[in-house]
């Protein structure tokens, strides 16, 4: 105990941690459980059985969703009481389950309109479960970082976090409209849905990254706007303003340093008409990384 007491552990410490981990542990199953429930399979079946890659994929996203969320919640602060604890960190991870699955659905309704998702990934559509499980991932990064700007769970809290997540989903869509214009305006006319739907991995690819670099950037907005919990207006109106000029910033830095790290290569035609995973996972990592930077150096 001694030894414990010398880095600052001590046994009360020890024990809320230990029920954080065991709460957040309960939860990832649930996830799993969860993912075959929504949409109608046995989950154990279609991971082990029919050996669905697709499910799999989506089940992943879900995980790490629920995963990054709770990251929020365990933080090496002790409650007040273990009861508390174990209420505090409950609520904490069912809010942000709640959140991720309403994030999942809108995704599903508005931004990927003419594709059945469900139907998708039951008949093992790699692209579409890789495009929900980036968007799954790119959602619990925006409801972490609302969370952890919001400090706690109480109504003036939620109705913040709340507002946010709504500017966020209504981004997401915008941006995949935009670029859905794009890939017609490049490709005759073709919807970039039908391609996903077609199992276009090269296209989910380049899409999965752009969507994990826009709930990376999101983040970016909280380091700007002090919370007020009353500020209803304010909150909304800051996020919303912020949101967009980080946005605005990020796809100006992607056109470059894409064009820079992919000199030479037409990029929007190896990804969508030759399918070049290769150039698609560059195209990703760039993303990725270059939202990563953009929110270190804000921070």
């Amino acid at each position: 105990m001694n030894f414990l007491n010398e880095y600052g552990l001590s046994q009360d410490l020890l024990i809320f941690l230990g029920i954080d981990l065991a709460i957040a542990i309960l939860l990832l199953v649930f996830m799993r459980y969860l993912s075959g429930w929504s949409i109608d399979v046995n989950s154990t079946s279609e991971l082990a059985v029919r050996d669905n890659f697709a499910f799999g994929i989506s089940t992943a996203g879900s995980i790490t969703a629920m995963g990054i969320v709770l990251t929020g919640a365990i933080t090496g602060a002790a409650g007040s009481s273990y009861l508390v604890e174990v209420i505090g960190m409950t609520a904490y991870g069912l809010t942000g389950l709640l959140l991720i699955r309403t994030g999942r659905y809108i995704h599903d309704k508005f931004a990927l309109t003419e594709v059945d998702k469900n139907a998708e990934i039951r008949a093992g559509n790699v692209s579409v479960a890789l495009v929900d499980a980036s968007a799954t991932i790119a959602t619990a990064l925006i409801i972490r970082s609302v969370l952890l700007w919001a400090e706690g769970l109480t109504l003036d809290t939620l109705i913040a976090v709340i507002s946010v997540f709504v500017i966020a989903q209504f981004l997401f869509v915008l941006l995949t409209r935009i670029r859905e214009y794009r890939y017609r305006r490049g490709n005759q006319g073709d919807s970039m849905q039908e391609a996903l739907a077609q199992d276009s991995l090269a296209l989910a690819i380049r899409h999965s990254g752009y969507l994990i670099s826009l709930g990376l950037t999101f983040k970016a907005a909280s380091y700007f706007l002090l919370y007020d919990p009353k500020a209803y207006a304010m909150n909304i109106f800051g996020w919303l303003t912020f949101s967009i000029i980080m946005l605005v910033i990020l796809n100006l830095l992607l056109w470059l340093v894409k064009r820079l790290v992919l000199a030479n290569i037409n990029t929007d035609t190896e990804v969508e008409q030759q399918h070049n995973v290769g150039i698609a996972t560059v195209e990703m990592a760039v993303s990725i990384v270059v939202a990563l930077l953009l929110t270190s150096l804000m921070s």
